[in-house]
């Protein structure tokens, strides 16, 4: 059996940069406000999925929060009702500041694992050319 450790790392690389990029847009959208009748901005929520027989990692989807959101009296808004009020998201940036890092430290792991494969397979050619 044969393992393809840079292409298996390599699956967990794009998984983690699919989910910094949802995490990045969470926090764009962090304090965006719309009007009381319209939907929040909904979350995004990345699903990794294992690919069978030792081949890695995929997306297995990407999971919407809710777009129910939260009233806040804010009468300067653009958005605000004729009560004053907007509706803005419910996330919570100390969630996305966690969930930040650990895909953060993830890819960082997957790329170790790649360089780490790399030297393996490197050292292996020199020893089959002496």
């Amino acid at each position: 059996m044969s393992y393809d450790a840079i292409g298996i790392s390599g699956t967990g690389m794009t998984l983690n940069q699919t989910w910094l990029d949802s995490i990045s847009d969470n926090l764009a959208n962090i304090n965006d406000t719309t009007s009381p009748t319209n939907p929040a901005f909904q979350e995004r929520f990345v699903q990794a999925q294992a690919n069978p027989g030792m081949n890695g990692v995929s997306i297995g989807g990407v999971v919407y929060g809710s777009s129910a959101g939260q009233l806040v009296y804010s009468p300067g808004d653009p958005n605000a009702d004729s009560q004053g009020y907007v509706k803005k998201t419910t996330i919570d940036m100390a969630s996305q500041m966690t969930d930040l890092i650990e895909a953060q430290r993830a890819y960082q792991a997957n790329s170790n694992a790649v360089n780490a494969a790399k030297d393996m397979y490197q050292s292996a050619l020199q020893i089959g050319a002496k």
